[in-house]
Formats: C-alpha cells, structure tokens, sequence
C-alpha cells in the first residue's frame, strides 16, 4: 500500500506496525518503544510517536483516544469513520464498520450545524468472548 502511495514504509515504521498488528488489544507508544529498544538502541519517544503518526496518516492504524493507545485498521485501503469496541475484561479493541451509525451520527451534526473533522466512536464493556466465558463461569 505504501508503495502504491509513493511514501516509504521505513524499518522503524514497519516494525512500529508490526508490534501493533501483534494482538487485538491496543498498544501504548511507551510500550512499543520499550519492546523496540532492544534492536534499535537509539530509539526515541520521538522516533515513536512520528512513526504513530505516519501510520495513523496512511490508516494503517487507529488510535483509541480513551486509552491513548493504538491498533491496528482493519480496512486500511480506504478512509473510514470507526467505532472501536473496547473490552474491559481482556482489553482487546474490536473496529466496526457502522455505516448506518455514522449516517445517523451525520445526520445529527448537520442538524445542529456542527462540521465534523473525524468521527470516532468508543465504547467500552465486556466482548463476547468474555461474556460468554464469565456466564459459564
């Protein structure tokens, strides 16, 4: 995608994206900077968080803004609103796409004048998975 897009997806980058795509849970910039440290000894808060930032900027990834956190996008080939499901239990963030939602969310802010420059939506409680396995329990 990178490629297509004519920017440069630098090792850095990519071993940030890499990390990230690891799991389901959102990752914290120092997280990733104390896992990246070991193979890139002069490894900077700074060289995080532009990294982040170019990611975030080709929709590579999200950032849960509640958590101060990131993910990965599910849908990175377009640009997209997003509504992150943020597990309280095992701290997994599921995207959704919510087309429905976001028109209705749209539809609101026209209402009251309101220009919108992002919509990003995040709720928090308990996944399925651990619905499923707390009701067992």
């Amino acid at each position: 995608m990178c490629l297509v897009r004519g920017v440069q997806l630098t090792p850095i980058r990519q071993q940030v994206l890499v990390l990230i795509w690891d799991s389901h849970k959102a990752v914290k910039a120092y997280d990733l900077l104390d896992r990246i440290k070991p193979q890139q000894n002069a490894a900077k808060p700074a060289t995080i968080y532009r990294a982040l930032d170019f990611l975030i900027e080709q929709g590579l990834i999200h950032r849960a803004g509640s958590l101060n956190a990131f993910i990965g996008c599910s849908c990175s080939d377009h640009q997209h609103e997003l509504l992150l499901l943020i597990c309280k239990h095992c701290n997994e963030v599921e995207e959704r796409a919510t087309p429905d939602v976001m028109q209705a969310l749209s539809q609101e802010f026209n209402q009251a004048g309101f220009t919108a420059h992002s919509k990003a939506i995040e709720a928090h409680g308990i996944c399925g998975k651990c619905s499923d396995f707390h009701s067992i329990s």
